[in-house]
């Protein structure tokens, strides 16, 4: 039996003009891309035996005595990140599915291009916080980013004893000085021309959509960085009194007391969810 909340959201999402997607860092665990736990302990088995990790995102903070080392952890993390099959990618295509025909951006705060890797127009897509398929200049001493696929490839088949080879190692065409992958983690993350052309894509696209049945879809988005996606998307919803506000997370789907009438709260799984929208859609 349908849920009188997946009827409400389905109706929402079919009868929208337009759909605000926020993807955070649920989705992306809900595709399969976990830090923790038996898919971190199979790719990096050799670092936790060696330092200790406990998961991926802590030990991207670690401090590396070589940069042999550091490019064997971080050719690793981003080959599994950007580059290897996505484990789940129904999760994105249902919703490819449910959005395609209708006028839609995506706001994310993740680095995969899981969203552009699984049909979606890049052209609808604003990577905030950066990408593991670029690097740049730790210094930077310049603001551009530069293509990783083919070295990462090579540093992650020819690494050995957590070590890449050193004529691998990446320097920055400017100034010679190291590179470092294009994550947003101090006043050194290169914001490129392409990252500032998304960012005026999107804020075309609110400036254009502020009116009319909208749906505000927040996916798996918490309270680590709410300014980006979740406060503005509760802002805008408020704003506009036929738009709806939708909040898809395990274990932190809230509906503001302002939003209650026109908020949707779901506590799941955020691929069962959409596979549920999906096929109430197929009957």
């Amino acid at each position: 039996m349908i849920s009188e909340k997946m009827k409400k959201l389905s109706e929402a999402i079919r009868e929208a003009d337009t759909i605000f997607i926020g993807a955070g860092s649920g989705l992306s665990t809900s595709a399969g891309y976990i830090y923790t736990g038996e898919r971190f302990e199979r790719h990096f088995s050799d670092f936790i035996i060696k330092y200790g990790f406990k998961d991926g995102y802590s030990a991207s903070f670690f401090d590396f005595p070589t940069q042999e080392e550091f490019w064997a952890f971080w050719s690793r993390m981003i080959y599994y990140e950007r580059y290897a099959s996505v484990p789940k990618a129904k999760v994105f295509e249902d919703l490819l599915t449910l959005v395609k025909d209708k006028e839609y951006f995506i706001l994310t705060t993740n680095a995969d291009h899981i969203f552009q890797r699984t049909g979606f127009d890049k052209k609808r897509l604003f990577y905030t916080q950066g990408d593991f398929g670029l690097w740049q200049c730790k210094k930077p001493c310049h603001q551009k980013t530069y293509d990783n696929k083919e070295i990462v490839i090579k540093m992650f088949q020819e690494q050995r004893d957590m070590k890449v080879p050193k004529e691998l190692i990446p320097h920055c065409p400017k100034c010679g000085g190291v590179m470092y992958p294009n994550l947003r983690g101090g006043s050194w993350f290169v914001q490129d021309e392409g990252w500032y052309a998304a960012s005026n894509r999107y804020a075309n696209f609110v400036k254009n959509h502020q009116t009319g049945k909208v749906v505000y879809l927040d996916l798996g988005t918490g309270y680590n960085t709410p300014t980006i996606i979740k406060f503005p998307f509760m802002q805008m919803a408020y704003a506009n009194k036929d738009a709806t506000y939708v909040s898809i997370n395990y274990g932190e789907a809230e509906i503001p007391l302002s939003l209650k009438k026109r908020g949707i709260g779901i506590n799941n799984d955020i691929g069962i969810i959409l596979r549920e929208l999906v096929e109430i859609n197929e009957k």
